[in-house]
């Protein structure tokens, strides 16, 4: 049986998603918007397998397969019939749900495998006798022969996403090492290309140099068109003595689909802006451009307060164990006004809240771009999970100049982050029901602050193509070393390019570090309509929370590779030390025994210190993690950020030992289950699901009706086609779980 931390628990949370009434209040032409862009993120979403491991598009292809020829009632009496307990059917039912939730068989958060809880040998009688078997024996047997072993494998390198010997990769070959990575980052600046949307493949010559294949995200692979902007780009290279190529087509066919709802969506487009952000997406899809995506997000930035709110793109960095490329993820969702008012109120006070961070005026942006706020309830997330709340676009010329908008996303706030009181670790008895009661609220003041005035704050000096900077070397002083400023971002340099491994982490770590330093203000508390001593409960909870979080963290920390597999744990975890650093018992984290007789820890934040020692220490740390991302100093952002993200078992908390702690009492991250929307005739229809492992998969057995067995023979014929930039799944060693 394997290892805990690789499986996926039977009694797992599931929740569903409610966006009934949000639904129910738009109007006929809303809905028929909302529908296409939902199919066009779905269809998206399915990149996201390409983008995870060699084996996880064949394991949705045989899973789809299954469970499209019997439902889960129907298929339990089979595996019943062939020797299975209930409880090993339900672990093959976790496990199910599990890939769909996080597009692969890898967790979305904590890049960690997760294998089925049950004896392989049983569940191949299960999938080989199975009715889709029965209709299509060839190709669900070679289904099985292809990802059967890979399904199960815990051989050390598979255990983790990671590049090289750290783990395994879909966004580099196979043979990819981070210098190659970091040599691939040099060629794509010196040519302004972007990472967001790009693989890289590398392969020996026949003269022994490496060739490497950048690839990009399009629709059109080799066709020539009137397409100047990517035409010349498209070619081949001699950089730093290595043979690079640009080419296109990756995902292609996932994209046309893309593409075409995206047309269809556009038909119903409230607003010119969202016609024309809707076209530059389909440009950018069309064509593998990232201009044109960042044209999009400039008209999507613009598109304020819309009833229907999307986002969709190659956007977020973090399974990217370099930290450039971007996942696919598409939302839609629409608009909660209550608490999207409460977020107004916070905007309107943004200018005034900014000047309270604790860096000098010169690095805060030169004008706040007020943005949207809005609190939304989702209707669609695909991708490999959800987060609480966005703060996008990530580019950064963009947020710089242009803006941003924030959302929070309230329906997944209200089933994702709920606790059960005997769930709750790591906390003293007496502040368990506080904790209850004001989770919910003082992290909806977290989400805010750490979305709006956390991404949303500070400034990157910048020296531009025609060497103007953007900051006055004159006057500008580094308020660390009290001289002028010695570093910034040369043209082509981004945050993600600059700071790659540890970009993202630390830049949820500030943001995260700004919402604990603001949660802090009385003004902010009463926009969230806390006063008196519920203000300083929520501002406890608020502070508690992050400091369980870091010991939580330690889940996420892999002590063989020294390093961490989860930006916002990783971030928490830094918070953790930060504050414990402050001294004067602020915080304590003391090992304990449990009720059980186990191991266990426990967590202590003196309240009444939160403002006289905790404030100050986090003031000094923000303004130091500030003039190093301002300035883009990687030596010293490193040096700061990696010596406080170290785990050791240094006395008195012993973090490494700490950690089977965390491991013996960990809890599953809940799934959640998203409805679907279909066309019926003109008009759109809701379709919810139990929450239920059984009711997520019905949900995907039935979100594309039209064409699942052609998506999931296109899906494989992707992963076949690049198979060998990687160890063919059927012939890779197996250590079986």
């Amino acid at each position: 049986m394997a290892d805990t931390q690789y499986i996926l628990p039977n009694d797992i949370g599931v929740s569903s998603l409610d966006c009934r009434e949000a639904f129910r209040l738009l109007l006929p032409t809303e809905r028929l918007y909302a529908h296409h862009l939902s199919r066009a993120a779905w269809y998206g979403g399915l990149a996201v397998l390409l983008q995870t491991s060699p084996e996880a598009p064949y394991i949705y292809a045989l899973l789809s397969r299954l469970f499209r020829a019997q439902d889960p009632d129907q298929l339990r009496q089979h595996a019943l019939a062939e020797g299975l307990t209930e409880e090993e059917y339900q672990a093959f039912l976790v496990y199910t749900a599990g890939v769909y939730s996080n597009m692969g068989n890898y967790k979305s958060f904590g890049d960690t495998k997760f294998v089925p809880n049950l004896p392989k040998e049983k569940l191949e009688r299960v999938i080989l006798g199975s009715k889709a078997a029965e209709q299509h024996p060839e190709e669900v047997g070679g289904l099985w022969q292809t990802c059967g072993e890979l399904m199960f494998s815990l051989e050390s390198r598979l255990r983790h996403l990671g590049l090289g010997k750290e783990g395994i990769t879909t966004y580099f070959s196979g043979n990819c090492t981070m210098e190659d990575a970091k040599l691939a980052q040099d060629f794509l600046d010196s040519q302004n290309l972007s990472a967001y949307n790009t693989r890289l493949f590398k392969e020996i010559g026949q003269d022994g140099k490496p060739c490497y294949e950048v690839r990009l995200a399009s629709v059109l692979s080799t066709e020539p068109i009137l397409d100047s902007e990517m035409n010349s780009k498209l070619k081949s290279y001699e950089f730093q003595g290595s043979n690079f190529r640009v080419t296109r087509g990756d995902y292609a066919p996932i994209l046309r689909k893309v593409v075409e709802h995206l047309e269809k969506a556009k038909a119903y487009a409230a607003t010119s802006h969202q016609e024309q952000m809707l076209a530059q997406y389909i440009e950018s899809f069309t064509h593998g451009s990232i201009e044109a995506h960042k044209k999009g997000s400039r008209f999507w930035i613009q598109d304020k307060a819309p009833i229907v709110e999307s986002y969709i793109g190659f956007i977020e960095s973090y399974r990217d164990p370099f930290g450039s490329r971007g996942e696919f993820e598409g939302f839609v969702a629409m608009v909660n006004k209550a608490m999207s008012a409460k977020f107004e109120w916070l905007v309107a006070s943004a200018e005034q809240l900014l000047k309270e961070l604790p860096w000098p005026p010169a690095f805060e942006k030169d004008k706040f771009l007020t943005p949207d706020f809005t609190s939304l309830d989702v209707l669609t997330f695909a991708g490999s999970g959800i987060p609480a709340g966005i703060n996008i676009p990530n580019y950064d010329d963009l947020r710089q100049t242009e803006g941003f908008k924030n959302v929070s996303l309230g329906n997944v706030l209200a089933v994702a982050y709920a606790t059960q009181r005997e769930k709750l670790t790591f906390l003293e008895e007496e502040d368990k029901d506080l904790y209850i009661r004001w989770k919910g609220p003082s992290f909806d003041v977290q989400v805010g602050l750490h979305e709006l005035l956390g991404h949303g704050s500070g400034k990157l000096f910048v020296q531009d193509e025609k060497g103007a900077f953007n900051f006055d070397q004159e006057t500008v002083i580094n308020p660390e070393t009290g001289e002028q400023i010695q570093s910034w971002y040369r043209s082509g340099e981004t945050w993600d390019s600059k700071f790659s491994t540890i970009a993202s982490s630390y830049e949820e770590c500030r943001a995260e570090s700004v919402g604990l330093y603001l949660c802090l203000n009385p003004r902010v508390l009463e926009i969230f309509g806390f006063e008196g001593a519920d203000a300083e409960d929520v501002v406890y909870v608020n502070w508690l929370n992050m400091v369980r979080a870091g010991l939580l963290a330690l889940e996420f920390y892999t002590p063989e590779a020294s390093s961490w597999r989860q930006a916002h744990m990783q971030a928490r975890f830094v918070i953790l030390r930060v504050l414990l650093e402050a001294g004067e018992g602020l915080v304590t984290v003391t090992p304990t025994t449990g009720s059980d007789g186990r191991p266990d820890a426990q967590v202590h934040l003196d309240r009444n210190k939160i403002r006289t020692v905790g404030k100050p220490a986090l003031e000094r740390f923000l303004r130091r993690l500030q003039v190093l991302k301002s300035t883009g100093d990687v030596a010293g952002g490193r040096a700061l950020y990696e010596g406080y993200a170290a785990v050791t078992d240094a006395p008195p908390e012993c973090f490494l030992s700490l950690r089977d702690t965390v491991l013996l009492r960990k809890e599953a991250r809940k799934l959640i289950v998203q409805p679907n929307t279909r066309l019926e005739g003109s008009e759109v229809q809701l379709l919810e699901y139990e929450a239920s492992a059984a009711g997520l998969i019905r949900s995907f057995s039935e979100r594309f009706p039209e064409d699942g067995p052609e998506l999931e023979e296109i899906l494989t014929q992707l992963a076949t086609a690049d198979a060998r930039f990687w160890k063919c799944p059927s012939e890779t060693p197996s250590g079986q779980a």
